[in-house]
This record gives structure tokens, C-alpha cells and sequence, in this order.
């Protein structure tokens, strides 16, 4: 076997969502901060996330987490997210597979019945603390960047959907480790249900550009990160047998859905109905995604970021190793950096 390159790496499902956690075949990354190692890989080492990301290695709704030593002293991984789209700052259901694959394969020392993992990641430290059994992770519970409402009622004209003209509706911007453009499902005729898929990925898709053309979506404290690659469909919460619940889903850039709730959508959700007041502090959230599955969420604190009103989310879920994978590049492979069939 000819390989001109090789990657090493730990598969994961988190609720549903894949990620691939890269644990080889990166070189040291350049960068004073984990957004500088991100933008690094977004610019110079691009082709390596495709090869990754794409097919025939991976598909459309493929994301990754590569691992690399920690910049702060007080954190244990460092941690650049990648999907089919390109880096992110942050991403909660990577973050569960990552110390999931961290934990089982012996990356980080473990302790029982909790190991804490501490991640340096570009959004900012991630604390991560999973329940741990006979050395199997049960569950992972990561304590977020801090999230908050960006803009409220914001009116788009959104093109391309429905008859007569550019259809309107009002929505919010939230952060969560990523902007979202959070919609009601029902404001453009839709429901969370996998019957709907085709149509919420069209939906969401107008939605979005019309969001990163009609409203300015920039971090008050980090200005490099902007737009929103993000739209949060949402239906409205109900009581359930373990507290308030509510469904979403997320459409991601260039057109899929979350398997998974989304960690950091469900912090942005989060952050939303406490500004609206909706939500308490330590009041549960059980965010439940397209295929039912779930995640936790908790508001444990407030504080504020670049002089916004904040809060800090916990999310809770599970992940499951599906596959250690080595990922070879033969020299003569017609496509060094995969492709994608939108």
C-alpha cells in the first residue's frame, strides 16, 4: 500500500450527529490562540479538512474535531472543529464525541466515577465532565462558552420561499459557541419532523442568506467571528415528565440537518428564552432533535460578554465510538481532496 498521507482517527456518533476526532497526521499547528490554529487550518491546511470531510471518505453532514496540545495552562486538549463547510468556533456535540473518544482510548487520564477534561478551544475554555463506568463514558456534561441573545425580533425578508414575492417573518440571533438564526418551524409551514427534511433544508437555507444579507451578525468581543452558517427551527416548549421541553432542529450551511439537538444551538436556545423569559436559571432543558434524541440543558450562571448580557450553559449527552479509523491518501487518487454532490 502507497500513501501519501495518513490520518489516525477515533469515530463518534453523539445522539446521531458523527464526528470524526482527528488524533494524528496534522503537523504542530502555528498560533497564539486556538481561533489562530483554526484560521490556520482554515487557510493553509484546507484541503486536508475536505479530504476528511468529504466523500468518499465522508459525506454532507460529516464534522470532525482535530486534537492538538492545549494553548491555556489550564486545559488538558486543544481542540480545532471542522465540518463540510469549513472550521468552527465551537461545537457541542464534537466536544461530547471528542472526550468521549478521549476517555475510552486512553488520550487523557480517567478517573471513576467522574473525569473532568478541560478544552481549549477557539470559542473559548470548554470544561467537560462525563460519568465514567468500567471505563465506558455513560454521558458527558460540558460547560459552555457563555451564550446570549444577539438580536431580538428581527424581521427578514426571506426569498425563494413560498408564492407572490419574498415571505417575512420575525426571528432572533442567539450565540451559543456559533450564531443561529432561531425561526419558529410553523412561521414557514413547517414541523419538526423527518417527513419535512427536504423542506426545512430549503427553508433554512433562504433563511439563512437572508440573514448574513439583511442583519449585521458580529461577536461583541471576537469580531472575526461573524455571519451564521446556522438556522435553529424551533416549536414551542412543552411540560414533560422531566421538566420544560421543546424540539428543534438545525439546518446547517450548505444544506443538512443536525441528527443531533446541536450543543451549541440548544445553548443559543437557551440564551434566547432567558432573555425572554422563558427559561430560569437551573431550570432544565430537554432539547430533543429530528430523530428524537436529546440533550440536557442547564443555565448555571450569568455574566456578560463585550458588554452583552450573558449566560453560561451546560449541556448533557451521549456519544458512542463507531469506528478507529487510519485515512489514507494514495498518491494516485483522482480526488486528493474528496468531493461533495450537493
Amino acid at each position: 500500500m502507497r500513501a501519501r498521507k495518513l490520518f489516525t482517527a477515533v469515530d463518534t456518533h453523539t445522539e446521531g450527529m458523527p464526528t470524526r476526532v482527528v488524533t494524528a497526521g496534522f503537523p504542530p499547528l502555528p498560533g497564539r490562540t486556538m481561533l489562530e490554529r483554526s484560521h490556520h487550518v482554515a487557510t493553509t491546511l484546507d484541503g486536508w479538512r475536505r479530504l476528511l470531510m468529504y466523500e468518499p471518505r465522508g459525506h454532507q453532514a460529516m464534522s470532525g474535531a482535530i486534537l492538538t496540545p492545549p494553548i491555556r495552562d489550564d486545559a488538558d486538549l486543544g481542540v480545532v472543529y471542522i465540518e463540510v463547510t469549513g472550521c468552527l468556533p465551537m461545537c457541542g456535540h464534537g466536544t461530547i464525541g471528542a472526550v468521549t473518544a478521549a476517555i475510552e482510548t486512553g488520550l487523557v487520564d480517567v478517573a471513576e466515577p467522574t473525569t473532568t477534561v478541560r478544552l481549549d478551544t477557539p470559542a473559548g475554555l470548554v470544561v467537560a465532565t462525563a460519568t465514567v463506568e468500567a471505563g465506558q463514558c455513560r454521558s458527558v456534561t460540558l460547560t459552555n462558552v457563555p451564550a446570549f441573545l444577539a438580536i431580538q425580533d428581527a424581521v427578514l425578508q426571506v426569498s425563494g420561499w413560498g408564492a407572490g414575492g419574498p415571505t417575512q417573518v420575525t426571528v432572533d440571533v442567539a450565540f451559543g459557541g456559533n450564531f443561529y438564526v432561531i425561526c419558529p418551524a410553523d412561521a414557514l409551514g413547517l414541523s419538526i419532523d423527518p417527513g419535512d427534511a427536504s423542506s426545512l433544508i430549503a427553508g433554512g437555507r433562504a433563511v439563512m442568506a437572508a440573514a448574513n444579507e439583511q442583519l449585521s451578525i458580529v461577536h461583541p468581543a471576537e469580531p472575526a467571528i461573524s455571519g451564521t452558517h446556522h438556522v435553529l427551527f424551533t416549536a414551542d416548549p412543552t411540560t414533560g415528565a422531566e421538566g420544560l421541553e421543546a424540539a428543534g432542529t438545525v439546518v446547517i450551511d450548505p444544506g443538512y440537518l443536525d441528527r443531533s439537538p446541536c450543543g451549541t444551538g440548544t445553548s443559543a436556545r437557551m440564551a434566547q428564552m432567558h432573555a425572554r423569559g422563558a427559561l430560569g436559571l437551573d431550570q432544565p432543558l430537554v432539547h430533543t432533535s429530528i430523530i428524537n434524541s436529546g440533550f440536557t440543558g442547564r443555565l448555571v450562571g450569568e455574566t456578560t460578554v463585550g458588554g452583552t448580557a450573558a449566560v453560561i450553559p451546560t449541556i448533557t449527552g451521549r456519544a458512542w465510538i463507531t469506528a478507529l479509523n487510519q485515512l489514507v491518501l494514495d498518491p494516485t487518487d483522482p480526488y486528493p481532496e474528496g468531493f461533495l454532490i450537493a
